[in-house]
């Protein structure tokens, strides 16, 4: 089985999640930019609120789909300790993969978060979903960064995974949803049929959209 795009998956997703449809306390955080897209499924479907939590994935320098780590927005980087010994990493490309992605994460803030409200996740229900976990380092960081804002709950929604990133963030969800963990998992794109780049242009379409068909429920 393989998913369509990232709607089809979104749209899986959701109906797993259907107990938390219109729930007055609960909100999805999409991972930007592929978790956007499959977040937005979700929050159409169970009318909640769409907004996203950024967090980065740290590669190794000049193999940067292999993520030694990740970082999240106002977070400490974390990472995976024995991807860096195994390559013998030194120091300072390490921090400079770290400084680039930095910067990355404040270009995205200003560009996503702008002109939203600053997230307030305190005692909420918190639904965080991503297209899909490899290593799941990016998740781990966003999960460490979310529960110091105290949340109630925490529920990590996945379309596919594999076992060891699974293994990974499992400790730091309340309740953990994937619809695959299949055993030669090799990458996440290759569990979609069409697994096109999410722009930034297609994020803050996506969010506005969210937030505009809210509004449109509370006037109705």
């Amino acid at each position: 089985m393989r998913f369509g795009n990232r709607v089809e998956a979104g749209r899986l997703l959701a109906e797993k999640l259907i107990a938390y449809q219109n729930h007055p306390n609960a909100l999805v955080l999409g991972l930007p930019r592929g978790g956007v897209p499959v977040g937005f499924e979700i929050a159409s479907m169970l009318h909640l609120p769409l907004d996203v939590f950024l967090v980065r994935k740290l590669g190794v320098p000049g193999h940067e789909e292999l993520a030694m780590g990740a970082i999240a927005s106002h977070g400490e980087p974390i990472f995976q300790s024995h991807i860096v010994q195994q390559l013998g990493l030194s120091l300072s490309a390490i921090e400079k993969v770290v400084s680039t992605q930095k910067m990355e994460l404040q270009r995205r803030e200003l560009l996503f978060r702008a002109k939203r409200a600053p997230l307030n996740l305190r005692d909420k229900v918190v639904i965080v979903v991503d297209d899909g976990l490899a290593t799941g380092s990016t998740m781990l960081a966003a999960l460490q960064a979310i529960k110091r804002h105290d949340p109630q709950r925490i529920i990590v929604a996945i379309p596919v995974a594999s076992e060891d990133a699974l293994m990974l963030v499992s400790h730091l969800a309340d309740e953990l949803i994937c619809l695959m963990t299949p055993d030669n998992f090799y990458s996440v794109g290759a569990w979609y049929e069409n697994f096109e780049q999410t722009s930034d242009d297609e994020v803050i379409y996506l969010l506005a959209k969210a937030e505009k068909y809210l509004s449109s429920k509370a006037d109705g």
